[in-house]
């Protein structure tokens, strides 16, 4: 059930995180490891806020601790998320394709990461 609920909250951060990206490919003709790695960030805050209070609800961690650990995660999953996109077109993959499978490795590893250290 827990997993659900991460899917769920990561999704909606999912989400957010794709119009980034989209907005600033297609909108502002930036680079799309750019657009991926900021939309990661973004998506990030988001994902805490849901995480926190829907997932994680049940973690005793304070804010002070769980907070920079996660954002330690999701650094890593948006440098992640960067650096796999910045590969895949550097090998000739649509920057989405690239995308979709840096988000789902990084569904599997970031609840990993976050049940096990962030709100354990």
């Amino acid at each position: 059930m827990r997993f659900l609920k991460y899917l769920l909250v990561g999704g909606s951060a999912t989400v957010l995180h794709y119009a980034v990206l989209l907005g600033v490919v297609e909108g502002l003709h930036g680079d799309p490891a750019v657009g991926a790695g900021l939309g990661a960030f973004v998506g990030a805050l988001w994902a805490y806020g849901g995480n926190r209070r829907f997932t994680f609800s049940d973690s005793d961690a304070s804010h002070a601790r769980t907070l920079p650990r996660f954002l330690s995660v999701a650094l890593l999953m948006a440098l992640g998320h960067g650096g796999f996109v910045w590969l895949g077109t550097a090998v000739g993959a649509h920057y989405m394709v690239a995308q979709l499978v840096a988000s789902g490795l990084a569904l599997v590893v970031g609840y990993r990461l976050n049940k096990r250290w962030s709100f354990a």
